[in-house]
């Protein structure tokens, strides 16, 4: 049975992988299913993978509706507003952090080893801050080389992105990829489309073979890693503080925004 649910829930991850900065993962822990669809991937491979692609089919055709139909308008967001923007997002991430600590049971379960992981977490990913983009012009000569580029970079954001804390996006903006990406998805250059959606589907089902190992035999330490993903990708997403009153406001409206969000999708998902 197709799980139509997760069509809104792929939405949410669709339209955040848009955004350098924001991880589809970080989402999927918001929503309460990354567990899930950790499970989920790589049960596709296993003989009960008609229950797997009830749960990914909706997820993907949500996926794919938001970067098609919302990656202008996300752009548009990012390049007017990104202040704002960012602080709804940041808003979004801090609201799930208590979610996080509770199902990690960290008040029993971790240990001084499980703090340690969540701190070199939060370092990797708040590094990223300090990281210059690689961000160059849309590529317009498109070669050979140019499709094998494309496809390793579709293999190497796809690998950050089921990451939580680790955007995909902001992976391509790293490496110079991220325009002539994006471009291509809002101008339908299905080529390019095609080489980067098969990087990204063979870098989704690696990563979260890998993923599914450690949450299944050190789920403790990997709990922790996450955390500290999640607590690090803060400080990447961090736009500064705003230097108007009026950019004070909004972003404190959308932060807040962000919160609410946050306290509603866990009201919905994981009651």
């Amino acid at each position: 049975m197709l799980e139509w649910k997760n069509i809104y829930r792929g939405m949410l991850m669709g339209a955040s992988d848009v955004i350098p900065g924001v991880s589809g993962g970080t989402i999927a822990v918001v929503l309460g299913i990354y567990d899930r669809l950790i499970e989920a991937i790589n049960g596709v491979f296993s003989r009960k993978w008609k229950e797997q692609l009830g749960f990914l089919i909706p997820l993907l055709l949500g996926v794919g509706t938001a970067i098609l139909l919302l990656s202008r308008l996300i752009e548009w967001l990012f390049h007017h507003y990104p202040g704002p923007t960012k602080f709804f997002f940041l808003g979004l991430i801090i609201g799930v952090l208590p979610y996080l600590f509770n199902k990690a049971d960290m008040k029993k379960k971790f240990r001084l080893q499980h703090y340690l992981l969540l701190v070199i977490g939060a370092i990797i990913v708040a590094s990223m801050a300090f990281f210059q983009t690689g961000e160059t012009e849309p590529i317009s000569h498109l070669t050979a080389s140019t499709y094998v580029l494309l496809f390793f970079s579709g293999w190497l954001a796809s690998s950050a992105m089921i990451l939580p804390g680790i955007s995909g996006s902001f992976i391509l903006l790293i490496i110079g990829m991220y325009s002539t990406i994006i471009g291509a998805i809002s101008n339908l250059q299905l080529d390019i489309i095609a080489v980067v959606g098969a990087g990204i589907l063979i870098g989704i089902v690696v990563m979260s073979k890998i993923i599914k190992f450690f949450l299944e035999n050190y789920t403790s330490g990997t709990f922790g890693l996450i955390i500290g993903l999640v607590i690090g990708s803060v400080f990447v997403i961090f736009p500064g503080v705003p230097a108007t009153s009026g950019l004070i406001t909004a972003s404190l409206l959308t932060f807040a925004s962000g919160l609410f969000a946050a306290y509603l999708l866990g009201r919905v998902e994981y009651k």
